[in-house]
């Protein structure tokens, strides 16, 4: 398969992002990161005059988000260009110039939040009332407020700012221990030929082999080897664990759970219903572990089976066929939001779709409120990379449409959010396609990527991981020491736990999946892959039973942006995640998948 993946060059431009509509060149580029250095200090004149008037405040607003806007451009631009050719010199030096830069603006404007402050509350709300464009801020204004309790003495800030690069490190030292310096021993195939095992293959490739000794194999060279360095990993993410503790502490939180979702404005019961709901809904689980064992022909089915191909002959879809059933799946929203998926994907060049050498791994979407929103993927012609493209195009439609009718100020939006958009296009997907669709084997693979695929990611693999997670931070609350064994035992309990009794576990490389997720250095991030999913199949529920508004309330989400909180604007759209509802409403989506897949396997 390496062998046949092209070099960059080779590529046809228009499966290629539309980088010339960013900057025409790279001179372009260097002239616009110039610019934005050469303009930091136009910023900088504001600082310590932002209380002198709502005039002024409202000028200094204005020059910092213009400023932070470039400055995403060009960082944007860098960064896409070294995804899509990690081999390409030029793109390596864009992003080392980009990431100075970047440091330089951040520095510039640090004194806009705690000069804020300083006015206080009182007098700003005063401020909007004089002056209309002022109080387009209000929120973020409000927003800042909330979080003033936690906001330590300039001191205290400026050590804790200090401190987090250090902070950071063990989380470092893990990439590169395993993305640098690993070396995994060969797999082998049932006739004793060697396969290579990297980061690149393992998860795709091997682990979806039909072949079960590559499966096998490949999960044990795998795991092994993050076994043989157990102690140096399990040091690693208790160093992380406790810097977040430490952090939680000196902002006076009292649990490091609360701490995490504080930012969010979201309450712990959104993360305990979560994970009460999901114990309690395990059996759906076992049912299609054993449902998959008897389909895989199997006496026994352990972990590294979780990926295995049902499916007998997989069903091929060219890029320009999933552009179509992916615009037949969102009819409902309308005819604008379609005619600007298609044209995105086929005219505007968004994707960069095909795989070439040096291109990294895995899909994402990126842009700035002054680009396109753009998707990096290597699309395979499968049902997975269709149902990819989906996911990526929610993404790329929540920025569009919250670039175009949210001000600068609240044209992000947060990770809590994120995942329903991107879920929600391939709920989409799937309730037409499952419908409409006729071929049995397109099924199978349609199903098959949605539970075996993006459901158990995102709604088994991922509320586990939360679980080790929520009890490896109580421990070190209450001064417990995590060890790698005790680590280990946690990970392999758990897991036992979620697969059930017919599902044979491996404990000592079970017990060491922590470790393959680099998801656990950040706070508490996980759960909210289960979260997004979970509002997303709740609101594409909506649409596919035909209630009322529910596509224009949808379409009100994506258009929010960040100006309300995360639960507030879901809330307006349909779906209150406050509840366990959504999650409940979800995993009778995953057992209605499940009865299906039960029926086309015999």
């Amino acid at each position: 398969m390496a062998n046949t993946v092209p070099p960059r060059n080779k590529i046809n431009k228009k499966y290629t992002w539309n980088g010339e509509s960013v900057y025409k060149s790279h001179k372009e580029w260097e002239s616009a990161l110039q610019k934005v250095l050469s303009d930091i200090p136009a910023a900088k004149k504001f600082e310590g005059k932002l209380g002198e008037s709502p005039s002024t405040l409202l000028e200094a607003m204005i020059a910092v988000e213009d400023l932070i806007l470039r400055a995403q451009t060009v960082f944007m631009y860098a960064q896409f260009s070294y995804s899509v050719d990690t081999t390409d010199q030029k793109a390596v030096a864009l992003v080392g110039k980009a990431q100075g830069m970047y440091g330089q603006v951040a520095g510039g404007v640090s004194f806009l939040n705690p000069e804020l402050l300083q006015i206080g509350l009182d007098k700003l709300k005063e401020w909007m009332k004089e002056n209309e464009k002022l109080a387009v801020y209000r929120h973020s204004f409000e927003d800042l407020f909330r979080q003033q309790e936690h906001v330590r003495s300039g001191e205290v800030e400026e050590i804790l700012g200090m401190v987090a690069d250090p902070l950071s490190g063990a989380s470092n030292s893990t990439s590169m221990l395993v993305n640098a310096d690993f070396k995994f021993p060969s797999a082998k195939d049932s006739k004793g030929k060697k396969i290579d095992v990297t980061q690149g293959n393992f998860h795709t490739a091997l682990m979806e082999h039909p072949d079960r000794k590559v499966r096998q194999s490949a999960f044990e060279s795998y795991m092994d080897k993050h076994l043989e360095f157990k102690n140096t990993l399990a040091t690693n993410l208790s160093t992380s664990i406790s810097a977040n503790i430490f952090s939680m502490r000196a902002r006076k939180f009292n649990t490091s759970l609360g701490a995490s979702l504080f930012g969010n404005n979201v309450p712990e019961e959104v993360f305990h219903n979560l994970i009460n709901t999901f114990k309690k809904k395990l059996p759906i689980w076992h049912r299609y572990f054993e449902i998959r064992r008897k389909a895989l022909k199997l006496k026994e089915i352990q972990y590294f089976d979780m990926w295995a191909p049902i499916v007998k002959k997989k069903p091929k879809i060219s890029y320009e066929k999933a552009v179509d059933l992916i615009c037949e799946s969102l009819a409902p929203l309308g005819k604008d939001y379609v005619d600007t998926v298609r044209q995105g994907c086929l005219k505007d060049r968004w994707v960069d779709v095909y795989p070439n050498k040096g291109k990294q791994n895995g899909a994402f979407s990126y842009g700035s409120p002054s680009t396109h929103p753009f998707i990096m993927m290597s699309y395979t012609d499968e049902v997975g990379s269709m149902s990819t493209l989906a996911h990526e195009l929610g993404h790329s439609m929540h920025s569009y449409l919250s670039w175009k009718n949210q001000p600068l100020a609240y044209t992000n939006y947060s990770l809590f959010v994120a995942e329903v958009a991107s879920n929600f296009n391939q709920a989409m997907m799937r309730g037409h396609l499952l419908k409409t669709v006729t071929d049995k084997n397109f099924k199978i693979a349609l199903i098959e990527e949605a539970v075996g695929g993006n459901f158990f990611r995102y709604f088994f693999q991922m509320p586990t991981l939360a679980r080790f997670e929520l009890e490896t931070h109580q421990q070190v609350e209450r001064g417990e020491p995590l060890t790698a064994d005790s680590m280990q035992k946690l990970m392999a309990d758990l897991f036992t736990e979620g697969f059930g009794p017919k599902v044979k576990i491996d404990r000592s490389r079970v017990g060491m999946v922590w470790s393959t997720f680099s998801h656990l250095f950040a706070d508490y991030y996980v759960f909210q892959y289960a979260t997004g999913i979970s509002g997303a199949h709740a609101l594409a529920n909506r649409v596919l039973k035909g209630t009322p508004n529910a596509a224009e309330n949808y379409l009100g989400f994506l258009k929010s942006g960040s100006s309300d909180y995360a639960l507030n604007v879901l809330k307006k759209a349909g779906v209150d995640l406050a509840t366990p509802k959504a999650v409940e409403e979800t995993f009778a989506v995953m057992e209605g998948y499940i009865d299906q897949l039960e029926e086309l396997v015999g």
